[in-house]
């Protein structure tokens, strides 16, 4: 099959080297034979290592120098990567189409279905252990389930409407699981967020394996269901059913009594570290520049700009420059390569809020909303109301960007919201609204496969 999955050993032997202080993951070297052994062998601590997996590679390749969140800020002009050593940052993801073959139009497939596959052998493998008690055996299944849907909406967001795969529990001597559509990709993931929080409902007092501090205050199952309900809103936001998502954030973290920074900051993340083994965070790779607009736009108040600029990047002295484009503008939003990368955060909690508020017809609660954060995190004077659609999702839009900046959100905020052709365009051959293809180690698995043939480019 060409979705593979890496063996337990492997995984095992990563873990063992990262030390508790870093991340605070405590797992012995197994020393197994590998994902059969799993699968048809399983034991109390087999099980707990491979959740403890899942977590390094839900992580993968988020902070990575060609990762999620840098090749989602290049495409939503957020970011530029001038590595004079591989013109592809700007010939393919910029240019022309994003490539199968490539490790750049071929990201964000094989890495999170890898990680689907391991949960998947998790939620097979729990009920044969006689060791877990039935919360502990809820508790894995909640928190393995959770995960699988956050690799999934990798895989929706990024590739959009080429689809994707949701069968994937068999053997890997079955046939291939089809290629489905977009709709069916984010049906899946509801189900998955829901069914993971009815078992997290059943679950005990803690998981039976250590979390990352990137986790902390979201550690027991009650805490990380809160986390589950914080992904389902933004899932419930992305399809447009605002109703769920208002729903989904009455049982998240959002805390709309917050009148700081601190306070907005709270969340779930990726924790990083230099320990032997552990990953470091390289988005304060020398490469990567802010887009100069982020200057350009930045709002006023009075003669001071909007605090998230001033908070989020510096100007520098030495220009970085490539592709007939240059800024002097870095991002100071990762400190050092041990600075975690938000997962989500009570800030974007606030605005998802305002968005299902304002389509749903709490225009009040939604300006309530959207200027607590504006005035808190940007230090920006209220907008008054009242607001038109256009000039609502004009101004939520500019929120989003700036609180959220550099987070790998305003690319696919500008799809979702029919904006992606207001996304500056730097020289008059770059494109706009890409999507990433189906790679093609799995397109030649699938011969004939429509899907194979859609590319990057949305049909005219």
């Amino acid at each position: 099959m060409s979705i593979q999955l890496p063996s337990i050993a492997a995984l095992a032997a990563t873990l063992a080297l990262i030390p508790v202080s870093a991340c605070n993951l405590d797992v012995p070297d197994l020393n197994n034979p590998g994902i059969d052994d799993l699968a048809q062998n399983p034991t109390r601590s087999s099980v707990t290592a491979a959740c403890t997996g899942l977590l390094i590679g839900n992580r993968r390749n988020r902070a990575a120098g060609n990762g999620y969140i840098a090749q989602l800020g290049i495409l939503g002009r957020e970011a530029y990567n001038f590595d004079g050593a591989d013109p592809r940052y700007f010939g393919e993801l910029l240019e022309g189409t994003l490539q199968q073959g490539s490790p750049f139009g071929g990201n964000f497939w094989g890495a999170p279905y890898a990680n689907i596959r391991l949960a998947n052998t998790v939620q097979r493998a729990v009920d044969k252990v006689a060791e877990f008690s039935g919360e502990e055996k809820s508790a894995i299944l909640g928190f393995s389930q959770t995960i699988e849907a956050t690799d999934l909406l990798e895989v929706a967001v990024t590739h959009d409407t080429n689809g994707g795969v949701i069968d994937t529990d068999h053997d890997l001597d079955q046939a291939l699981g089809p290629i489905v559509g977009k709709a069916e990709m984010f049906a899946e993931i509801v189900k998955q967020l829901d069914d993971s929080a009815a078992a997290l409902g059943k679950a005990g007092k803690e998981f039976p394996f250590p979390l990352s501090s990137g986790y902390k205050g979201f550690d027991t199952p009650a805490t990380f269901l809160k986390y589950n309900r914080a992904i389902r809103a933004r899932v419930a936001v992305y399809v447009k059913d605002y109703a769920g998502a208002l729903t989904a954030l009455q049982a998240s973290f959002l805390d709309d009594t917050v009148m700081t920074v601190a306070g907005l900051q709270v969340g779930v993340s990726h924790a990083y570290s230099t320990g032997s083994g552990d990953a470091t965070n390289s988005l304060i790779n020398p490469n990567l520049f802010a887009h100069p607009s982020f200057r350009m736009d930045a709002q006023m108040n009075g003669a001071n700009p909007d605090a998230r600029f001033t908070r989020k990047t510096r100007t520098v002295t030495t220009s970085g420059s490539g592709g007939g484009v240059s800024s002097n503008l870095k991002y100071t939003v990762y400190a050092s390569n041990t600075a975690p990368v938000p997962i989500i955060r009570n800030e974007e909690l606030l605005l998802l809020r305002a968005e299902a508020r304002y389509v749903t017809g709490d225009t009040a609660g939604a300006l309530a909303d959207l200027n607590l954060v504006r005035t808190v995190s940007g230090g920006l004077a209220a907008i008054a109301g009242p607001l038109t659609m256009t000039d609502f999702v004009t101004a939520l839009l500019y929120e989003r960007r700036y609180s959220l900046a550099f987070e790998g959100h305003r690319w696919i905020d500008a799809r979702r919201l029919d904006r992606i052709m207001d996304l500056p365009l730097d020289k008059p051959a770059h494109n706009r609204n890409v999507r990433y293809p189906i790679p093609l180690a799995e397109c030649n698995a699938r011969p004939g496969e429509p899907a194979c043939m859609l590319g990057s480019l949305p049909s005219p």
